[in-house]
């Protein structure tokens, strides 16, 4: 009986420094244990559409591209392309914010299981190139927090997108705190703007971590390049 108590006063002991563990770190950096699983779910997103290696262009879009004068238009035609092929959970594209060192793929939708494998595109929104606004969510304290510091992204500062289209360069302009019902944030406004948004503060969602990004240049990849030579 006592080795009986023994044991189990061990184990609950172990458990009460895993617990304090796994608070301190999640306090200090993120949650450890849904960062090992979004490590996981990362590896199994669908990466089909990062490469037109492996989604390569019809012999129609080559065509009309080939068809398109602008290269604004190309672009836009690749990303409206895009848009309609992707569907909710593939890998659509790269976001880098040199500010704060962070470099995730985007994946497709901000429904619960999408976010847990990355940041996540509003599929209510536009991609980059179409000249509306793109809206990416992400989490901060769970599946790898790839918006934890979001906070401290300021204006001034770029957020690189590289879509296999092009890579897109944005300035932040500024930041706001929302209400979580505030949906008007990821509302066209007659240019290409990049909204990124989170819960915040941290550990909560009462309400939401919004930073503003304007478009400042696009460089031309894959079909864009090529089909203006």
């Amino acid at each position: 009986m006592r080795r009986l108590i023994r044991d189990i006063s061990s184990v609950l002991i172990l458990s009460g420094v895993f617990l304090v563990l796994d608070a301190a770190v999640t306090l200090l950096w993120q949650e450890p244990v849904t960062a090992a699983i979004g490590l996981v779910m990362r590896g199994e997103v669908n990466k089909h559409y990062l490469s037109y290696r492996t989604d390569p262009l019809t012999v129609t879009d080559t065509h009309a591209l080939h068809g398109i004068r602008s290269l604004d238009q190309k672009i836009d035609y690749l990303a409206r392309r895009e848009r309609r092929q992707i569907a909710t959970g593939d890998a659509i594209g790269q976001i880098d914010i040199p500010a704060i060192g962070h470099s995730y793929n985007v994946v497709q939708g901000t429904d619960t299981h999408s976010l847990e494998e990355g940041p996540g595109h509003y599929p209510t929104t536009a991609l980059p190139g179409m000249g509306q606004t793109v809206a990416v969510a992400g989490h901060r304290t769970t599946y790898l927090a790839p918006f934890r510091f979001l906070n401290q992204v300021v204006k001034g500062d770029r957020v690189l997108v590289t879509m296999p289209y092009g890579k897109f360069t944005y300035i932040v302009q500024y930041q706001r705190i929302v209400k979580p019902t505030q949906v008007s944030v990821i509302d066209n406004v007659g240019y290409d703007r990049l909204v990124l948004s989170a819960c915040n503060p941290l550990y909560s969602a009462a309400q939401r971590i919004i930073v503003f990004a304007r478009l400042k240049s696009v460089q031309p990849l894959g079909p864009a390049v090529s089909a203006s030579a």
